[in-house]
């Protein structure tokens, strides 16, 4: 039997959970904010729109979200990676896999990814309504109809909520969807900015600004226990710490200002202690008679030289045959092991997602519904459920976006 959806927010999930939810001939009405829909889809993945990742075995996928994994079970199960990929081929978007098995429109342009969606829910049928949702009126336990911000009344059989989170405010993500949410009993965990760049107080962070590093290996810290480790890119900013690695690594700190928090990098991660030692030692041969601070161009970038030079405790105008074995060790193991000290995240509205939000113990995982309402549905980043870097957050909406549709 034939339904009136009402999907409440134009983003990846919106627009997938009203595209599938009209596929399946019900009346679909999807309310955008935005004078456009999925603008936080045109600025993710640097303007290329990381659509998902071609991770195509379950477990790998689910250990690639560090919040509430177990919860997206079924909705992966239902619609995984290789689906999503079929849909947007389908839809006359070629892709391709690069490095890490990130997914890409072959264009390497984000709009054809939101014109490929948006045109999906028109050519199903679905109502396009621009305005904001105030509030929901409520009878008998259910949502009859949602209150816009000029005063419009639209009914519905079932509501789905899509609002995503708080990050990137001017795309629209406000955190709308939390207030009406809350406004009908639902509880919001507490809220805080993942894959965010990380503010860090050592004061030789500023000599580092725009200094990118490659093939390194990070490990995160809280009160002196390891709690996550990677290898990749990362970047230095007059703040702290951005780039890849770092995203990923800000999702493991959930207690920011409360413990410590420090992250070691290895700058030459290929190489043993053992064997850079060996490594500084030729070069300390071939470099014999120039100053310390003359003596590491060979082995690191010129911007990191002079505070690796004064956080070695070696005086640059040394000469380098009269460095002691100590000495060297000191630099070995200060290259294996820099350090720098986390105090804080950048501001939300910097962060790719939101951490936090609808409490997964009050939504079904088999059906995206709520066990609070019973006409309500959520999907996308409005759950409290969050992922790595890589086209997981993404995969996240879109499976929760078609679990919801099916479940409507």
């Amino acid at each position: 039997m034939s339904k009136n959806i009402v999907v409440i927010g134009g983003g990846a999930a919106g627009l997938l959970c009203a595209a599938k939810s009209a596929e399946k001939g019900n009346s679909v009405t999807l309310i955008e904010k935005m004078s456009r829909p999925g603008r936080k889809l045109l600025i993710t993945g640097k303007g290329r729109c990381n659509v998902t990742n071609a991770c195509f075995d379950l477990d790998e996928l689910i250990s690639n979200v560090p919040t509430n994994p177990r919860f997206m079970y079924s909705a992966f199960s239902n619609f995984m990676p290789y689906d999503t990929m079929a849909l947007f081929e389908e839809l006359g978007v070629s892709l391709k896999v690069e490095r890490g098995n990130r997914v890409f429109p072959q264009s390497d342009k984000s709009v054809d990814i939101v014109d490929a969606l948006v045109d999906y829910a028109k050519n199903s049928g679905v109502n396009f309504v621009q305005g904001t949702v105030k509030a929901f009126d409520c009878s008998d336990n259910k949502i009859t109809a949602v209150i816009l911000e000029d005063k419009r009344r639209i009914e519905g059989d079932a509501f789905a909520l899509c609002t995503g989170g708080k990050s990137y405010p001017l795309t629209g993500s406000t955190g709308d969807g939390y207030i009406l949410a809350k406004s009908v009993g639902h509880t919001v965990t507490p809220l805080k900015p993942s894959l965010v760049p990380l503010v860090c107080s050592n004061n030789f962070i500023p000599k580092l600004q725009g200094l990118s590093l490659k093939n390194i290996s990070v490990t995160l810290y809280e009160d002196g226990k390891k709690i996550y480790s990677d290898f990749g890119e990362m970047i230095f900013t007059h703040f702290g710490v951005s780039g890849p690695v770092i995203l990923s690594a800000s999702s493991h700190i959930k207690n920011m200002g409360k413990s410590k928090y420090y992250i070691e990098i290895d700058l030459k991660p290929a190489l043993d202690e053992n064997t850079l030692d060996k490594r500084i030692q030729r070069d300390f041969a071939e470099f014999s008679n120039k100053n310390f601070v003359n003596s590491l161009a060979k082995l690191l970038p010129n911007k990191l030289i002079p505070v690796i030079v004064l956080l070695s405790g070696i005086s640059p105008s040394q000469k380098v045959n009269q460095i002691t074995k100590d000495e060297r060790h000191r630099l070995v193991s200060l290259i294996k092991n820099f350090k720098v000290d986390v105090t804080d995240f950048r501001p939300i509205d910097e962060a790719i997602i939101t951490s936090g939000g609808i409490n997964v113990k009050e939504i079904n995982p088999k059906t995206m519904k709520s066990k609070i309402i019973d006409n309500l549905f959520f999907a996308g980043e409005i759950i409290d459920v969050d992922a790595y870097t890589g086209g997981f957050n993404l995969q996240i909406a879109f499976s929760t976006a078609v679990l919801c549709a099916e479940n409507m």
